[in-house]
Parts: structure tokens; C-alpha cells; sequence
């Protein structure tokens, strides 16, 4: 089964932030292994840079503002080309400070909108999207 990282800056205080990543972790578990490691916030994304360069494994995608706008086919199809490799993928989720450069530089910058989200709300988007590139990977009804 592939394995699937999320790293996060930053811990969910509110119930029903853990409860909706809970039930994406729930519903992406027929498809990979999923690992979620929350690091702890510090004073800013230099200081939290090693930690998350520490706890990445294979491809490694930062979700960026800068980074490149995809499709949800598009995730999908790139999803299905790293699992078919067998590679294991991290994808970083920053604090709300953002990224240090060095984090940014040591990996493929993903952008899901122009737009600045919480990144309590960003982990929930993008578990979802995972789902959604699994079930369209998968032929499913999901994606309409």
C-alpha cells in the first residue's frame, strides 16, 4: 500500500477540524497508508524549517500559494504516477506564517488557489482532495 505523509505546522484546537481530517483519514485508508505529523508552531518558518525537512520521505510537495495551480484530474493523474512508481509522498502544509525558502527549494510547490486559506482549514481541503484523486484513480462516482 502507498504511503502518504501530511506534514502540518501546527496543531487542530477545534473539535470539528479533527473530527473532518478523522473522517478523510477514515475514508483514504482503502487506498494508502496514512500518516499525519503535526509539528509544533515556533516563532516564524525559519525556525520551524529543519523540523519539517527532517520529517519529510520521498516526493516531497509543499502546498504554496506560489506554487503550480492544478486540476483535481491533474492531482489525480499526478497521485497515479508516484504510486505507480512505488514512491512514497509528503506533502507539507505550513503554519501561518508560511514556508521558509529552504523547505520551498526541496520541493515541488503545489498552489489549490491564489486565494490564503487557515491552514487548520488547508489540511481538510487537501485530505479531501487526496480522497477525490484516489476515487477518480479508482473510476468512482466521487468526482461529478
Amino acid at each position: 500500500m502507498i504511503k502518504v505523509r501530511l506534514v502540518c505546522v501546527g496543531k487542530l484546537k477545534e473539535s470539528f477540524w479533527r473530527e473532518a481530517v478523522a473522517e478523510y483519514a477514515k475514508r483514504l485508508s482503502r487506498f494508502c497508508s496514512l500518516e499525519i505529523c503535526e509539528l509544533p508552531e515556533k516563532s516564524g518558518p525559519a525556525e520551524e524549517a529543519e523540523e519539517i525537512l527532517r520529517a519529510c520521505r520521498g516526493h516531497v510537495t509543499a502546498l504554496a500559494i506560489e506554487g503550480k495551480p492544478c486540476s483535481s484530474e491533474q492531482f489525480a493523474g499526478k497521485i497515479r504516477s508516484l504510486a505507480d512508481a512505488g514512491r512514497e509522498m509528503t506533502f507539507v502544509i505550513g503554519s501561518s506564517c508560511g514556508l521558509d525558502e529552504r523547505v520551498k527549494s526541496q520541493a515541488e510547490l503545489l498552489s489549490f488557489s491564489a486565494m490564503t486559506f487557515p491552514h487548520q482549514l488547508m489540511r481538510v481541503i487537501f485530505l479531501e482532495q487526496l480522497y477525490r484523486a484516489f476515487m477518480i484513480n479508482a473510476g468512482a462516482e466521487y468526482h461529478k
